[in-house]
């Protein structure tokens, strides 16, 4: 935390500019966001920026170097889909913002994901945090608004007409996260196209226009988890997600499970806290010292941050859980009333085809409980929910 944005954020915040600011980004997506918003941006000095670059590059440089054929055992047999990808183009890595023994701000690998997130909202929601308050232009931006659009573009739609480029997802009007299927359409020209209304010939796809009109989809910018998919009872669908259908997945679906919380226990750096298997998990460790987390699970679900021994004992499947060491969230986000927030940074990367990793932007999600997920903060309380960090420039 950096004290003298604080003291000027917290001086200038009032209810009415958080409502001017939320009215900015329902103008813009016609509707309100409908998971939990935070009030304040966290302003994070640029030498905890250098740790969690570090910590990022790090993990990236090892994914690179785990063989093809371990990833491979990440991939439930009934959830694999054919034409994998040699790598996936997005990458979320989700950081606890703690401190270290000598009271530095430290970031904490908490889990990641090769999946996409929220790359079209916190594009707005940057852009309407800086209209109502302007000194917040004056932190790193790592892209133009234009840059930004135009890399999503190339990465998402490539040379593509955008009407052959479709965001997939199951029932998204139903998804807490529709609004940033709207910002990603403003931004790229894109449909949303929900997976039952895809039509299927052969190994074609296709999905109907507003004139009634088939169009083809040659490119699948996936959103769709299928956590959710197989807890969906009875669905009917002409196109399977484990169809081999002629259409480029952005990105492939394999890479849910390839890059997942599967890979924690082979990760290592001072700032990724160990992980095991519940499978090898040592008898003479403390429980109270780890979490129990499912492996494949999202947006926090599963997650039990007090397992017992007769939690474990009930787990038949128990290479399907990992054990990981607790790490101490902060409360170093100071409100208006003298209250402290925690908080959680996601780091969202992008991976062109061919290239190298980019940082594209963070999403952070605050807390004044146990968990940092929005689902868990809907309480009315300020500072907490989804929010972005702001580094200072160099």
């Amino acid at each position: 935390m950096i004290k003298e944005y604080r003291a000027r954020f917290n001086s200038e915040y009032s209810p009415q500019k958080f409502q001017e600011m939320m009215g900015i980004i329902q103008e813009n997506a016609g509707f309100s966001p409908e998971f939990k918003i935070s009030e304040t941006p966290v302003f994070l000095p640029k030498e905890f920026f250098g740790k969690i670059t570090e910590a990022c590059e790090s993990i990236i440089a090892q994914i690179r170097e785990i063989p093809e054929s371990e990833l491979q055992k990440a991939i439930p047999e009934n959830c694999r889909v054919p034409n994998d990808g040699t790598q996936p183009h997005f990458i979320a890595i989700d950081f606890g913002i703690c401190k270290n023994e000598g009271g530095e701000l430290v970031p904490q690998l908490i889990e990641l994901q090769a999946f996409p997130s929220l790359f079209g909202y916190q594009y707005f929601y940057r852009l309407a945090m800086n209209e109502v308050y302007p000194f917040t232009n004056d932190f790193h931006k790592f892209w133009t608004p234009e840059e930004y659009r135009e890399v999503l573009r190339e990465l998402i739609i490539g040379d593509e007409n955008p009407e052959n480029v479709v965001l997939l997802e199951i029932f998204p009007e139903k998804q807490k996260t529709r609004i940033d299927f709207v910002f990603t359409e403003k931004i790229l020209g894109i449909k949303t196209v929900c997976l039952t209304r895809v039509k299927k010939r052969g190994k074609e796809i296709f999905y109907e226009n507003e004139r009634g009109e088939l169009v083809k989809i040659k490119r699948i910018y996936n959103r769709i988890i299928f956590d959710e998919l197989l807890k969906i009872n009875d669905l009917e669908t002409e196109f399977n997600f484990c169809d081999d259908v002629d259409a480029e997945w952005i990105t492939h679906p394999n890479w849910f499970f390839k890059i997942s919380k599967f890979i924690l226990p082979k990760l290592r750096h001072q700032y990724i806290p160990q992980s095991f298997y519940l499978s090898d998990f040592p008898e003479n460790e403390e429980l109270s010292h780890f979490v129990l987390k499912p492996l494949f699970s999202f947006a926090g679900q599963g997650v039990n941050l007090h397992p017992t021994k007769n939690d474990l004992e009930k787990i038949s499947d128990r290479a399907s859980w990992i054990m990981q060491r607790k790490v101490q969230f902060e409360p170093v986000f100071e409100d208006v009333n003298g209250e402290f927030s925690k908080a959680e940074i996601r780091m969202l990367y992008i991976w062109k085809d061919g290239e190298e990793p980019t940082f594209m932007t963070n999403l952070v999600r605050m807390t004044k409980s146990e968990f940092a997920n929005v689902d868990f903060n809907r309480k009315p309380e300020i500072w907490t929910g989804s929010s972005i960090a702001f580094f200072p420039k160099d």
